[in-house]
This record gives structure tokens, C-alpha cells and sequence, in this order.
């Protein structure tokens, strides 16, 4: 499935003063934060719609609500909490699962350490998140752990991606939505993005 790169301005705007390494950790968070709220109005564009009748103050009508399916939001541990707080504040009703990997620093591939998802997570869309997909390992991972748990319908919300993080999604994921903000150059030999932001980690926790 080809990913969905975002190119509105209020987004581009935003990522531009996260790659600044002059961005302090107090408007680092707020904006990956900003950035995920902004993402999530276009990765919930195609949830499903049931009309009701309402009252207004003047009249009665039919209106919309939204239909069924209940979401699910799945940061990978710890980048993938800075964009929680934002998608929270459009759909404060989903339930919140956490999956933890680290890259393991000489071999640049995933480790697992902690996984807890919801109970009903099979009736739910489940939308993972995480900052920085370099080489795609862990959000592979993180997608294959909440399908074993049952997720029928799963997203991936990134702020920033690499070619090669992408190809991996696709070809391991291939049901998959990718929303992504930004797609970048690629990677160095450290499999850190570039341009990219540097480790989103330590800088929205302020342990860089």
C-alpha cells in the first residue's frame, strides 16, 4: 500500500522547527505533539459514518456520528509517547496499548521488552505510532506484535521516514496505511535518518 506523505503547510511548518537542533525539549514535545494531532484528522478520514436524530435549539434533525469501529493507539516505547498527548485531544474515547523496543545499537535491529495492549483490541482500528521509522525494523515488530493480539485493521502514523524504513513496511506490511509527514534522503551508516532530527527520544525527554 503506498504511503500517505503529507505535504500541508501547517505540518511542514512544524517539522521544519523539529529538525532545528536550537529546539529545546519543552517546544520539541509540544510540536511532535501538534504535529500528531494534525496527522490523526487525516489518518481518521475514513472511519465510518451512522446518521442519528438529534434536537437542536431549534429543531429536530438528523446528523452524523461516528459508526462502529472504536480505535485503538499503540506508541512504540518511548519516542511514540510524544505523539499520544496529541491524538488523544481528537479522539479522547480510544484506548491506549504501549509496545517497547530498543534498536540494539550494533546490530541496528529490534529487541522487544514489553508489550500490553488492549483486551478488545481485535475490534478496534489500531493506529501505531511512532516518531522516526529509520530502518523499519521495530515498527515491523510492533505491527506483527498487535496482529498476533488480533488488530484486523492497523495504521502507522511516522513523523519522519526513510526510503528504506518505508520499502520494509511494504514489504512485510503490505495491508498497511503508512501516514508519514515527511519522507527523508535515507540513512547514515549509524541507520540514523537524514536529514532527519537526530533520536526523537532524547530529545522529547530531554536526555539527549
Amino acid at each position: 500500500m503506498k504511503p500517505f506523505i503529507m505535504d500541508h503547510p501547517l505540518i511542514q511548518h512544524k517539522i521544519t522547527h523539529v529538525r532545528d537542533k536550537n529546539t529545546g525539549a519543552k517546544e520539541f514535545r509540544e510540536l511532535i505533539s501538534e504535529i500528531a494531532m494534525l496527522m490523526c484528522y487525516e489518518a481518521t478520514r475514513d472511519l465510518p459514518l451512522e446518521e442519528v436524530e438529534i434536537e437542536t435549539p431549534m429543531m429536530k434533525c438528523k446528523s452524523k456520528v461516528i459508526s462502529g469501529r472504536k480505535l485503538a493507539f499503540v506508541p512504540v516505547l518511548r519516542a511514540g509517547l510524544g505523539m499520544v498527548d496529541g491524538v488523544l485531544k481528537l479522539v479522547p474515547a480510544a484506548k491506549v496499548g504501549h509496545i517497547g523496543l530498543y534498536r540494539d545499537h550494533d546490530t541496528h535491529l529490534p529487541v522487544e521488552y514489553y508489550c500490553k495492549l488492549p483486551s478488545d483490541i481485535g475490534e478496534r482500528e489500531v493506529i501505531v505510532l511512532d516518531p522516526m521509522v529509520a530502518t523499519g525494523g521495530s515498527v515491523v515488530d510492533a505491527v506483527r506484535l498487535v496482529k498476533e493480539h488480533g488488530a484486523k485493521h492497523v495504521k502507522l502514523m511516522c513523523v519522519i521516514a526513510a526510503p528504506e524504513g518505508l520499502a520494509l513496511m511494504e514489504k512485510e506490511h503490505p495491508d498497511v496505511q503508512v501516514y508519514c509527514a515527511a519522507l527523508d534522503e535515507g540513512l547514515n551508516e549509524d541507520a540514523y535518518i537524514l536529514p532527519g532530527l537526530g533520536d526523537a527520544g532524547d530529545r522529547i525527554f530531554g536526555t539527549k
